[in-house]
């Protein structure tokens, strides 16, 4: 592989600081009283955050400098940006209103400094891979600013969601989701199977003709679908944590694996891995306790499964009592 050209590689540090500079234009847009352009200039640096990780990886470019400088652009434009637009919009000169906004980008700014701090952890399993450790920072930047979306596309006509009560339940909801330990899906390593490239991509154009009609309604329509998607990357990642076998394979022999787990436990039945398990090792075991060549099967008890642990009573001795033992008084 040719070495990559020193231009090209300032490329993803470029895209980073183009992603800072959106995020600190939408404070100013909003101060202007351009909300729409502010929330604009956050979506456009979402979508530049999305980047410049991708084109490092591609480029061989990565580097700690990189990284740190990423997570900062990260905090000014997820985390900064968010808090002063939602305040200068809703809670201008209210106290409360201030600290509910700097407690948003404290959080925003501690999930970042997670993320760091599980970037370099190499005992994770591989199944973590395929989920954040509670909702990303460029999703909670976006999420938080979903009163001032819909107030926007639908004006400011007193609904409860409206109100400086509900806003800051909602600034300190989305917080609290940024830092939790709440799984999320992450499209990194996401794996789209052939047949599904042409679905797709007709889906990626509708959604770009949706965003140009209405940009406001889908972008709003998207994020209430991500919170809506919480549940099943809870659950997914509860059941990829108790099936090791389902880590390392295709999405289709996944889901090959889950409907036949779904099957035995419709059916009642126990895995058929355990009990394969145990009766190998009991076959092994068994002859080499009895002094016999390993490998070599003995013969099986023909009694029914029901009576062989009842001979004891038959024979008028206690489980674990001997012949020619007499019975304690």
């Amino acid at each position: 592989m040719a070495p990559t050209a020193p231009g090209v590689r300032l490329l993803p540090n470029a895209l980073t600081v183009l992603a800072m500079c959106a995020g600190l234009s939408a404070v100013q847009f909003v101060l202007n009283g351009q909300p729409t352009a502010a929330i604009a200039a956050i979506a456009i640096a979402a979508v530049l955050d999305s980047l410049d990780g991708r084109i490092a990886r591609l480029l061989d470019a990565t580097s700690k400098m990189g990284a740190e400088l990423d997570s900062l652009a990260d905090a000014i434009s997820f985390g900064v940006a968010p808090a002063l637009m939602l305040y200068v919009w809703r809670f201008g000169g209210d106290r409360v209103g201030w600290v509910v906004a700097l407690i948003f980008a404290v959080c925003m700014i501690l999930r970042l400094a997670r993320f760091n701090t599980l970037l370099e952890d190499t005992e994770q399993p591989v199944y973590t891979k395929e989920f954040f450790v509670g909702v990303p920072a460029p999703a909670g930047g976006l999420l938080v600013l979903l009163p001032l979306i819909l107030t926007i596309e639908y004006g400011d006509n007193g609904h409860w969601w409206q109100s400086k009560a509900a806003v800051m339940v909602w600034i300190v909801a989305v917080a609290a989701l940024a830092i939790s330990r709440i799984p999320t899906l992450s499209v990194k390593t996401a794996r789209v199977s052939p047949r599904a490239v042409a679905p797709l991509l007709v889906l990626v154009g509708l959604v770009a003709a949706a965003v140009i009609t209405y940009p406001l309604v889908t972008l709003a329509v998207v994020l209430v679908l991500y919170l809506l998607h919480i549940p099943y990357a809870v659950r997914r990642k509860h059941w990829l944590a108790n099936n090791p076998e389902a880590w390392d394979v295709p999405p289709r022999e996944r889901r090959a694996i889950r409907r036949a787990h779904g099957s035995r436990r419709r059916l009642g039945l126990r895995p058929p891995l355990r009990r394969v398990a145990g009766a190998a090792r009991r076959a092994v075991l068994r002859p080499m306790r009895n002094g016999d060549a390993p490998g070599v099967p003995l013969p099986t008890d023909p009694r029914p499964p029901g009576a062989r642990g009842k001979a004891w009573r038959r024979t008028g001795l206690r489980k674990n009592e001997r012949p020619g033992e007499s019975k304690p008084r």
